[in-house]
């Protein structure tokens, strides 16, 4: 007998064991203390789909002590779902404490989507200070502003889902800042008013189709840059004067282009000349020759040509003294 009592013994044991490690006794024994009443059964099960039961009673104690309508069911298929179940339930209490309307569908919603319903939450209540980094505008006058706003932003929950995040705000703001500035006759005008810029931008409804709802936009710094319109008009200057020697450079090289066209062509002709005057003693000799020209032909041709030589050279001698002559004849 002594054996077969130990071996009942050890059985015993061991199934308590079990049975207290796989069904959370200590768990059950707390909901029935918090008033929330969950069976042993519902533990096993939660145990068999591998869901942790203290991920689920836990929230539960938590939502019920809130006062929020909230069942095992909707926690265990969040948790099934990915979801985090704790922050959802936090989520609720906090909406339920600010007398935000929230329902468990849309936090779980939120929370599946990959956005903290907690934190949203929390900034409906508290609304967030978004800081834009320095945004360059240029004034019509052309001188350049360095805006720095601060834009407040409440997150508005039912937008959550698809809505955009704080880039697309800080985007739009910039966008607002450049255009009114862009439209300012000056920069003095811009300096004089700068709640102006606030004013317009607000007007156009930045916050359309994100997951925020903006409060104000205050300008925070406004610092005067540099004269962008000048510079432009120094490189427009630079530019034209570039283009202008560029195009006096090539006409400079095209008129240097003739003009060695020209002088090879005077060459050229030079010594065609040259050429026909070498030919012309041989013509005179063959025509001599030939009895084509006789002596006194060639004499009386040659006495001809020496006086059209004498009578240029007379010409060109009464040219240059010209000028003296002129002057002396002055009256003085």
């Amino acid at each position: 007998m002594e054996p077969l009592m130990i071996f009942i013994l050890v059985a015993i044991i061991l199934l308590a064991v079990f049975i207290f490690t796989f069904i959370p006794i200590g768990l059950w024994i707390s909901a029935l203390a918090a008033g929330v009443e969950v069976g042993i059964l519902t533990l096993v099960g939660m145990r068999l789909r591998r869901v942790p039961p203290i991920r689920i009673i836990l929230p539960l104690i938590k939502a019920q002590k809130a006062g929020l309508d909230v069942t095992i069911d909707k926690l265990e298929a969040h948790y099934l779902a990915g979801g985090n179940v704790d922050r959802v339930v936090d989520a609720l209490i906090a909406a339920h404490r600010a007398d935000i309307p929230l329902e468990f569908e849309r936090a779980a919603a939120i929370d599946l989507a990959g956005r903290n319903v907690l934190e949203a939450v929390q900034m409906s209540v508290n609304p967030r200070v978004i800081e834009t980094p320095i945004i360059s505008a240029v004034a019509k006058n052309g001188i350049e502003l360095k805006v720095m706003a601060r834009v407040t932003v409440r997150a508005n929950i039912d937008r959550l889902v698809g809505g955009a995040g704080e880039a697309t705000i800080i985007a739009r703001v910039g966008e607002g800042i450049v255009t009114t500035v862009g439209s300012s006759d000056s920069h003095e005008a811009v300096l004089e008013n700068p709640d102006q810029i606030s004013k317009t931008v607000l007007e156009k409804g930045l916050d359309s189709g994100t997951a925020f709802e903006i409060l104000s936009i205050d300008i925070a710094d406004v610092d005067v840059g540099r004269n962008i319109g000048a510079q432009l008009q120094i490189d427009q200057a630079e530019a034209d004067r570039n283009i202008a020697m560029a195009k006096a450079s090539e006409r400079r090289y095209s008129a240097i282009a003739l003009e060695h066209e020209m002088k090879a062509r005077v060459e050229e002709m030079r010594a065609r000349v040259v050429e026909a005057e070498a030919e012309v003693p041989k013509a005179l000799a063959e025509a001599l020759r030939g009895g084509k020209l006789g002596v006194m032909d060639y004499y009386q041709m040659r006495n001809i040509m020496a006086d059209t030589d004498m009578r240029q050279s007379i010409g060109r001698a009464g040219k240059t003294d010209q000028p003296e002559t002129n002057r002396s004849n002055k009256p003085e």
